[in-house]
């Protein structure tokens, strides 16, 4: 595609659309005060590319109010998917090993308080800190990077060459 926002547009929307998907198919363990959500693995793709990032905050919105969640949950929920995909664009440039740490901290952070506020969820938040943190960690830091190294051959062919990362 010679149009560079028509790519982007399609890009997000792409990436949008199977965030939603895998969320919904793994939807026993999308949701909870333990949770392994799988799309988060795409949280990896602002390395690539920025459309990645529009991309995985409307996934993440629909995804949620897709799975029946209230509207605390839809707002920060997908706010804590925004930050670490903003963040994890700012440093593609840095190691490839980076990728994964900024929505690993933003959901683990921002998420237990959706819980215990928006759904009361009676455990301490530290607690679910750690447990949506190890989700987390199975998510974006395996499977997110098992993703990252898959696409890093091909990079500039699904994603164009406007890719600047190592």
């Amino acid at each position: 595609m010679k149009n560079k926002s028509t790519l982007f547009l399609v890009q997000a929307a792409l990436i949008g659309a199977v965030y939603v998907v895998l969320t919904l198919v793994f939807a026993p363990f999308s949701y909870g005060e333990v949770q392994v959500r799988v799309s988060e693995a795409l949280t990896i793709l602002p390395y690539f590319t920025p459309a990645a990032v529009p991309g995985l905050f409307v996934g993440c919105i629909i995804a949620n109010i897709l799975g029946g969640g209230i509207p605390v949950d839809i707002i920060f929920g997908s706010i804590a998917t925004l930050i670490g995909a903003v963040f994890t664009y700012q440093l593609r440039n840095s190691s490839k090993w980076l990728a994964p740490v900024p929505p690993i901290v933003a959901n683990a952070v921002i998420v237990p308080f959706v819980l215990y506020y928006g759904y009361g969820v009676n455990l301490p938040i530290p607690l679910m800190m750690l447990t949506v943190g190890a989700g987390e960690v199975v998510s974006c830091g395996v499977f997110g990077m098992i993703l990252l190294t898959a696409l890093s051959k091909y990079k500039d062919t699904i994603f164009g060459r406007q890719v600047s990362a190592r």
